[in-house]
């Protein structure tokens, strides 16, 4: 991919990989250090070596867990008693429910009306209030910011938070732990908080390796985006991926790619579904739409990985059953 030439000065809350390490450490006992799966069957339909890294296991069931305690253990005392807003089409939703519950700070999370039920009741499940928008009508992040004046909350949004990215950059950062140097990490894409905090996990622990994102071919804002050189906003894009509905990525998250990320790839919605049965036939996991955009890209080619030593993160597993029954049956 030919980025442009002239570069971006990062502003100061963008994070560095020491702010990883520091997340790594506020995380250890409280987010799964979760399993790296492998497949004979996967490694022989790619000719690469695939590593999976199931954060669909982890707490709450997905990486967002990593970035959402970060970022209110980063809080100070008097903060984390006043609470926190979030807004969130679901994981970081639960992620963030949950990291309050265990952290003792109250958590309000504005969500779309047509989030999954799922999603939504496990939310509120774990403690947090969850205020309904209309994702086609309304602007969550001006209502986030609305409630967090109105009643003193610290606003932290999916992906575009220096804590929230450290956190993610986590899940990398243990990948290579287990494997030693990659070749090549693919990451699922909606905001680029993963994919950001993945690539400063990488430069760092395995300076040769390759980082790319892998994003809805419906929604395919953060590669306009790094070929334009400047943040792209597209409409909401329609794909059963509905934790990568993101309309654009963030400034942060953006200037982290232009600067680590190798390239952006699109997969199809069936592809999607094509690899959501795989993983479930082979794997033995139930790994949501969107947890199974990197996965896709490998087992369809979307990158080629043939011969190479390839991390694959499968981002989350929060998915209906029944759904996913009607999808993969």
């Amino acid at each position: 991919m030919g980025h442009p030439a002239e570069t971006i000065v990062p502003a100061p809350d963008v994070p560095a990989f020491e702010d990883v390490v520091q997340a790594a450490r506020r995380l250890e006992g409280a987010a799964h250090k979760t399993p790296v799966l492998t497949s004979r069957t996967a490694d022989a339909r790619t000719g690469a070596r695939l590593f999976f890294k199931a954060e669909n296991l982890q707490r709450a069931g997905s990486f967002k867990f990593r970035g959402a305690y970060n970022a209110i253990a980063a809080l100070d005392e008097a903060a984390r008693r006043r609470g926190v807003v979030a807004f969130s089409s679901g994981n970081h939703a639960q992620a963030i429910a949950l990291a309050g519950q265990l952290q003792g700070a109250p958590v309000v999370v504005v969500m779309p009306h047509d989030a999954p039920a799922m999603k939504v009741a496990a939310t509120r499940g774990y403690g947090a209030e969850v205020v309904i928008y209309d994702r086609y009508k309304e602007d969550r992040e001006a209502i986030g910011r609305r409630l967090s004046a109105e009643r003193g909350l610290a606003l932290i949004p999916p992906f575009d938070h220096a804590d929230v990215i450290a956190g993610q950059g986590t899940a990398a950062m243990e990948l290579i732990g287990e494997t030693g140097p990659l070749d090549l990490i693919l990451a699922c894409l909606g905001g680029g908080g993963l994919t950001s905090g993945t690539a400063l996990a990488a430069h760092a622990l395995s300076p040769g390796c390759r980082v790319i994102g892998v994003e809805p071919e419906a929604g395919d804002d953060a590669r306009q985006s790094l070929n334009r050189g400047e943040i792209v906003q597209i409409p909401v894009p329609q794909t059963i991926a509905d934790g990568a509905q993101t309309t654009a990525l963030g400034r942060r998250t953006f200037a982290i790619m232009r600067e680590r990320v190798a390239d952006v790839v699109t997969v199809s919605d069936a592809q999607l579904v094509d690899t959501m049965r795989f993983l479930a036939e082979r794997l033995k996991i139930v790994v949501e739409p969107t947890g199974c955009l990197a996965a896709a890209a490998a087992l369809h080619g979307a990158v080629p990985v043939e011969g190479k030593r390839v991390g694959v993160i499968l981002s989350g597993g929060n998915v209906d059953i029944a759904a996913f029954a009607r999808m993969v049956g």
